[in-house]
């Protein structure tokens, strides 16, 4: 890794005191690769039955794990099935310990690439919303596929600046995480770059822009509501002293204690009940994690009432209703049909602002185009072979699997091509990877080809 700024370490040795040699040696050590289960598709006894990985539990989350770095888990298919999301161990705790329930209106203020958003999506189980925001257009983009592939069903991805959301939304939100920008201290280790950018900005330049997020935030939560803040920096200018100077201005704002697991330690005053996360105590980068509540008695959520949701859905073509009657009911019957010009879209029942910049809204059914309709990717994503008439289940052994992702037509065989017709969802081992179209013995490949297999 890069030399690490005499600066920072001298900081580091006043900050951790005897601690330090641990910790200094920890920075020269390998950090460690983890991945995390998506469980709105797949139980995690069932993904570890079919994993071909070694893998071993991260202690702070249920459906964590640690694998080989050497094991190619970005390249086998159940990753393009949307079973799993790589992502860094210590970057599993804020979504885990932020209590998201069914039916919460939830806010990911700075949810690019989406590491976060997709468990707190998991977490609604189908019921509320999840509002995924990033400023940032290019970010935005992996946020888009992530939510996509992830099969997130109840979701909208913003990318407007905080105070936009505020003026828009007003006070709106059961939930919301702020993982905030900051000086990424805590992940020198796993990335060297952060290392220069830190020599030109230091902490600084981030504990303004992150109080400020955090204003925004409290603003939009809605009374009795939780919010959690989190870092990947040790600086105690951006854990420790942001969270004073917010709990100074909102005297309605108490912390939580989140539960605590083996290795984790506490902040400093005010920060007792915070988590921090520290390389030489846990397998994983640094990492801060506080959690406020708001005074006051919660407000349920006003959906849409059925009849609107129905009257929106008398405007769909034939050719969508006939598709959809062959998949399950629950992923349509209490959406909002939406038309922008051939793309056809299935919305949360919510009321939703209008003047944002709206990336991705509710699911994507796919698109008209003169009278004829075309599955989308992100639907695909959201099925089984078991939801779907015609299908093409592949175990991810079979050679089809790789071919089909690279964007190659697929030979049927005899029985197959008997059983198939129309418009098949290929699946590897039960899960949905996207659409094919029959044609003389072959499926005329259908994969979206942004996301093909290189």
């Amino acid at each position: 890794m890069a030399k690490l700024p005499q600066e920072f370490l001298d900081r580091m040795k006043v900050q951790l005191g005897d601690e330090y040699g641990d910790f200094e040696k920890s920075m020269n050590e390998k950090g460690y690769a983890g991945l995390r289960v998506n469980t709105g598709k797949i139980s995690v006894k069932e993904f570890l039955s079919l994993t071909p990985f070694s893998l071993t539990p991260v202690p702070w989350t249920e459906n964590g794990f640690y694998y080989r770095k050497e094991d190619p888990v970005t390249k086998h298919p159940h990753y393009y099935a949307g079973l799993y999301y790589v992502q860094e161990p210590s970057a599993m705790l804020p979504a885990s310990r932020l209590p998201v329930t069914p039916g919460d209106m939830v806010l990911d203020l700075c949810a690019a690439p989406g590491g976060k958003a997709t468990e707190l999506s998991v977490r609604l189980k189908g019921d509320g919303l999840l509002v995924a925001n990033d400023a940032s257009a290019s970010r935005a983009k992996a946020l888009v596929k992530n939510l996509a592939l992830w099969g997130t069903e109840n979701g909208c991805i913003t990318g407007e600046m905080p105070q936009k959301l505020l003026d828009t939304f007003g006070c709106f939100f059961d939930k919301i995480l702020v993982d905030a920008p900051c000086s990424g201290e805590g992940m020198f280790r796993k990335d060297s770059s952060l290392v220069d950018a830190w020599v030109e900005k230091g902490p600084d330049g981030y504990a303004g822009l992150q109080l400020d997020i955090l204003r925004c935030a409290v603003k939009m939560l809605k009374p009795g509501g939780i919010l959690g803040y989190s870092t990947c920096t040790f600086s105690e200018e951006e854990d420790e002293g942001v969270v004073r100077k917010l709990l100074a201005e909102e005297s309605g704002l108490t912390m939580l204690q989140p539960q605590m697991t083996e290795g984790f330690a506490s902040g400093k005053h005010p920060c007792e009940k915070a988590i921090r996360l520290w390389p030489h105590r846990v397998k994983g980068e640094g990492h801060f994690f506080a959690l406020f509540k708001k005074a006051g008695e919660p407000i349920p959520p006003v959906s849409i009432d059925e009849a609107e949701i129905r009257k929106s859905q008398r405007r769909m073509p034939e050719c969508i209703k006939d598709f959809l009657r062959d998949i399950p009911s629950a992923l349509w019957q209490n959406k909002v049909y939406q038309e922008i010009g051939e793309q056809c879209f299935l919305l949360p029942p919510y009321h939703l602002p209008k003047n944002l910049r709206y990336l991705r809204t509710g699911i994507l059914v796919g698109t008209v185009k003169k009278g004829r309709f075309e599955p989308s990717q992100p639907l695909a994503m959201l099925l089984k072979a078991s939801d779907y008439p015609s299908v093409l289940n592949l175990p991810a052994s079979d050679e089809r699997v790789i071919r089909y992702l690279k964007g190659e037509t697929l030979e049927l065989e005899e029985q197959e091509e008997k059983r198939l017709k129309g418009w098949v969802l290929l699946c590897v081992d039960g899960y949905g990877l996207g659409w094919a179209k029959c044609a003389g013995g072959n499926l005329k490949n259908k994969y979206y080809s942004g996301w093909r297999l290189q």
